[in-house]
């Protein structure tokens, strides 16, 4: 069904964006190894009843679309208690946040003023807007952290294209949104164009990636500023940390490698089995398998990350962008932007099961355990939420 979110929103005035050569290649590692390294049980309390399927056992229905005037969504991030945060860049200059029931609950305005929360940037505005990026929330969900691709405001050169690069852009930041009163409580300098960002599961860091910068910021989250800068190389993007925190891997586009940065040390590793355009990561629940989407490849590969060999790689369409793992491990769920679809990878065997038709341009997505629905953001304006059942 078609669902317009027709609900009234909370408006917040707030204060304070190959060559094939590699498609379908299988070398060096098994099969069999995939199928070894994916079998961790992973027990999720849902909302529906139980059905004793894995989620490579289910499938996918569409079963809502939600469109509004103030959706043109980059992402769509689940909180793991019912919320739904969609960043809409400076299209919109808003995050539209929904639960469960597809009601839109509140709409988060980009403008701050920066003066409120102590930082003064010489001859720039000091009230801004912003444009939401991404959004990775702490581990109990308490604060959303969003990412702002640029700051608007007199004096703020907002211009990035994806070929940019350099130390003498002006700077962003990163909200943090306090998810129980959706008002934005910290602003945090980060580098120029922030894109994607993740909490380390011990709660001590956000990372984030800075796309024309070239480098990643650690902010410290019991002070909410920045501690580290590190330089990663040519456009870095996804971001997925280990379970036990001390490892974020970083992908980095324009070099074809990942970043393994220590999250001790802040020393970095270099994995080079990435593939090319490196877009997104994931890790596999017991972290020995890296799922990387290859955007420009139009596929999605499996990789030792400590041996730094290719398991395996299956094509999915035509510029992959962003995926999600379901709980159980045994699915991925990848979106296409081009292709304008979503597709189900069982993770054993590298198989494409099933193929979803999305909105225009499907750029983000994220997963309900609790529900077993998956979410996808449609950049023209749109979410698509599907059941997996």
């Amino acid at each position: 069904m078609k669902h317009l979110a027709i609900s009234i929103s909370i408006v917040i005035g707030l204060v304070g964006c190959a060559t094939n050569e590699e498609i379908l290649t299988s070398t060096t590692t098994s099969i069999e190894a995939v199928t070894t390294t994916t079998e961790t049980t992973v027990t999720t309390t849902t909302l529906v009843p139980p059905d004793g399927k894995r989620s490579d056992e289910r499938t996918l229905t569409l079963f809502d679309t939600i469109a509004n005037d103030n959706l043109q969504p980059k992402s769509i991030v689940h909180s793991g208690t019912g919320l739904f945060f969609a960043q809409n860049m400076m299209y919109r200059h808003n995050i539209s946040v929904f639960d469960r029931q597809s009601n839109l609950v509140a709409t988060i305005n980009d403008k701050v003023d920066l003066a409120n929360f102590g930082i003064k940037i010489p001859d720039r505005s000091s009230v801004v807007r912003g444009s939401p990026v991404e959004a990775a929330f702490s581990p109990d969900a308490k604060y959303a952290y969003v990412s702002n691709y640029a700051m608007y405001g007199n004096g703020w050169d907002p211009s990035a294209i994806d070929t940019c690069q350099g130390k003498n852009r002006d700077q962003s930041f990163v909200y943090r949104v306090d998810t129980t009163t959706f008002v934005i409580d910290q602003v945090i300098l980060v580098g120029a164009v922030p894109k994607y960002l993740a909490v380390s599961p011990d709660n001590k860091y956000v990372v984030v990636s800075n796309f024309c910068s070239l480098d990643v910021s650690i902010i410290d989250v019991s002070t909410n500023k920045e501690v580290q800068r590190i330089d990663v190389g040519l456009h870095p993007r996804g971001i997925a940390i280990t379970n036990d925190s001390s490892t974020a891997y970083v992908t980095v586009m324009g070099g074809g490698i990942i970043a393994a940065i220590n999250l001790n040390d802040f020393t970095i590793r270099t994995i080079k089995s990435a593939g090319y355009t490196p877009r997104h990561v994931v890790l596999s629940p017991d972290n020995s398998v890296l799922y990387i989407t290859n955007n420009k490849a139009g596929q999605i590969r499996a990789i030792d990350p400590i041996t730094d060999t290719l398991i395996k790689s299956v094509a999915t369409g035509t510029e992959p962008r962003t995926m999600v793992m379901s709980d159980d491990g045994l699915s991925l769920y990848v979106v296409n932007y081009q292709s304008d679809t979503m597709v189900k990878v069982r993770t054993s065997d590298m198989h494409v099961m099933q193929t979803m038709k999305t909105g225009h341009h499907p750029v983000g997505i994220t997963y309900d355990a609790q529900m077993r629905r998956v979410w996808v953001a449609n950049y023209t304006g749109s979410l698509s939420v599907f059941e997996d059942k």
